[in-house]
Order: C-alpha cells, then structure tokens, then sequence
C-alpha cells in the first residue's frame, strides 16, 4: 500500500509467495518499512515473470525501481538463462525497464490482463 499499489487479500499474498521462485524485498533501514518489492515465477525451463514490482513514490522511487530491476535480471540470468521473460509494471517504472534494455511496445503489441473475482 505504501508503494501506492493494490492491496491483495492476506491469504492472497501467502499462496503467492508460496508459490515464488522468490522475491526481492527493499526495507527502509530507519524504521523497517517495506519500501521496494518484485517476486518472480517460473517453469524452470522456458518462461519466467515478474510480478507486484512497486517502489515507495517519493524522489529516489526512480532509484528504487532500477536496483529491484537489475538484481532481479541478475539473478534470473544466473539461474534460467535463456528463458523468456515477461513482467508486470506500473508506468512508474518504464523508465527503469528501459534503462535494462526492455523494449516498451516494440511493434505496437500490447500486453491485456483480466482480473478474475
């Protein structure tokens, strides 16, 4: 909530990260507040995905973003090279998945999602 995203039921958020190949947490050091996130799934073979990436909004959220980003390549690139990569993003970080080398719409094609309740 902090990072002005979506809120997702409690149990939600346990079965999620049950089911993670893992997640990458950023803490404010002064008082323990969750400030950065992004967990990645995967086949471990051919496919993997980055979900719920958020950053606090605030003058180093730009920051935040890159260092969530370029870890999170780092370790995917280690441990499932080759494998595709998809990822879902608020526009807030477009400019840090740019700065990766992701290209934003390459031939006008657009990614839709549904929320199922």
């Amino acid at each position: 909530m902090s990072c002005g995203e979506s809120t997702h039921p409690e149990e939600r958020w346990e079965l999620a990260l049950k089911r993670s190949l893992w997640q990458i947490s950023i803490l404010d050091e002064a008082n323990g507040e969750l400030i950065g996130f992004v967990r990645a799934t995967s086949d471990l073979a051919l496919n993997a995905n980055l979900w719920n990436l958020a950053a606090k909004p605030g003058p180093n959220q730009g920051a935040l973003f890159a260092v969530l980003v370029h870890r999170a390549l780092q370790i995917l690139r280690r441990d499932l090279p080759g494998c595709s990569l998809s990822i879902s993003a608020p526009a807030d970080a477009l400019e840090a998945l740019k700065q990766q080398g992701f290209l934003i719409d390459p031939n006008g094609i657009r990614a839709m999602g549904l929320s199922l309740s």
